[in-house]
């Protein structure tokens, strides 16, 4: 609506001048007053069209600069609201519903502990169905098939399992043998190597009901169950025994209680 004013405008003074000229000036200086008038109609045009396209580029450079500040918030905004940080999601969602069958269990057991034996836990918890678990402290059940229906609901059925192997009189496997860690700086060595480990086997354990674990002087990370233990994960590169002092400290850093022992260091939460 501006642009059509101005160009009415510049044609009514461009009528103008041509009109006064033609009625005041004779002779052959008539065509140089008709050129001045041309010429600053001209300008004017010029000036008005520059006007519009600096405008618009200023308008187009705003747009951009919003649009790259939207882009940032959200990148942000995805940042703060991230669920996971040192992991995926599908990993939180199967801790959640870790803890929800230890409330389950614990309702009528409350020393039970226990771990998936089916692999891929993560997509029972997101599309439902049944998936096995093993039990301890448990004295009549050491399985149990886990139900999860569409609706979210869960269910136990509580099993019975003896190996074949341990009717014949099998024996047990061997021991796994330790082996020797170098010295190393246990600060340096947990933040390298131990943390990741040790939280994650923290977050897992916690969710089906333990409250602590060893870790053996050949690097296994152990949970204690009524019947035995059970290796969850393992170290590399322990440090020895000569620095576990130190290392016990180190940990207690992150907020977890840890004590040595003879041949482990214990770690509670």
């Amino acid at each position: 609506m501006k642009r059509g004013n101005a160009s009415k405008k510049s044609l009514a003074f461009l009528i103008a001048g041509v009109l006064a000229v033609s009625a005041f000036v004779k002779g052959p200086e008539q065509i140089w007053y008709l050129a001045a008038v041309f010429a600053v109609w001209g300008i004017w045009m010029l000036g008005g069209a520059m006007r519009s396209g600096l405008k618009r580029i200023g308008m187009f450079f705003d747009k951009k600069c919003a649009a790259r500040g939207n882009k940032q918030t959200e990148f942000v905004s995805g940042e703060v609201y991230n669920p996971d940080p040192g992991g995926s999601v599908e990993t939180v969602l199967l801790r959640h519903v870790n803890c929800r069958i230890s409330s389950y269990l614990k309702s009528a057991y409350p020393d039970v502990t226990w771990e998936w034996c089916s692999k891929n836990p993560e997509r029972l918890a997101a599309e439902g169905g049944t998936g096995r678990i093993r039990l301890y402290g448990v004295s009549d059940f050491n399985y149990a098939d886990v139900v999860f229906d569409q609706l979210a609901r869960i269910g136990c059925d509580m099993l019975r399992i003896v190996p074949l192997a341990d009717l014949r009189g099998a024996g047990a496997p061997d021991a796994p043998k330790p082996r020797n860690g170098q010295p190393v700086d246990p600060e340096v060595w947990y933040g390298i190597q131990g943390k990741k480990i040790l939280e994650a086997c923290v977050a897992d354990l916690n969710s089906r009901g333990h409250a602590s674990l060893v870790v053996k002087e050949n690097g296994d990370i152990c949970a204690r169950q009524a019947d035995g233990e059970v290796v969850r994960d393992k170290f590399k590169n322990l440090p020895g025994k000569s620095v576990w002092q130190a290392l016990v400290k180190v940990i207690e850093k992150q907020g977890l209680s840890a004590a040595v022992a003879d041949d482990c260091i214990k770690v509670s939460w």
